[in-house]
């Protein structure tokens, strides 16, 4: 299915590109979420009258993800939880205790930002996470997981 990209989109394209994808990817995902529409003539009219609209947008969301970027990128965040003597975990520090510990420092994160690869930390310990605010802003965040004082 052919389509218009309302927004950048991760390996696929940027704003205005007509690209083809799978048709449920489309019709699943893209389309839904409004970050693509059909590439019909009509639709492609109406991109192109509201072109200058959309990349101001885009701009304006990009600058948002830019000033958390660098308000965040760097910063030390310590999350508690409770422990066993061995440093293992009882139960784990997940994308949501991640984004909570940053939203409460001041810097509104949500939970599906957090990128942890090797999924949720189970141990006591400094780790390096990512937070992709947007497709050109990701920031890296040290999160040290304490054990929760008794």
């Amino acid at each position: 299915m052919q389509i218009i990209l309302l927004e950048k989109v991760g390996n696929l394209g940027g704003l205005g590109d007509v690209v083809t994808v799978k048709n449920g990817y489309a019709r699943n995902f893209l389309i839904p979420t409004g970050k693509a529409r059909r590439a019909n003539a009509a639709n492609l009219a109406e991109f192109e009258a509201r072109r200058a609209e959309l990349e101001a947008k885009q701009a304006e969301i990009l600058a948002a993800a830019q000033t958390a970027q660098a308000q965040i990128d760097g910063k030390e965040f310590t999350v508690e939880q409770k422990a066993g003597v061995d440093g293992r975990l009882f139960g784990s520090v997940t994308n949501a205790d991640i984004a909570e510990a940053i939203t409460a420092a001041g810097v509104e994160v949500a939970r599906s930002t957090v990128r942890l690869p090797n999924g949720p930390l189970k141990a006591v310990g400094e780790y390096e996470v990512e937070v992709a605010l947007h497709h050109d802003a990701v920031a890296t965040v040290k999160i040290i997981v304490a054990p929760l004082a008794a």
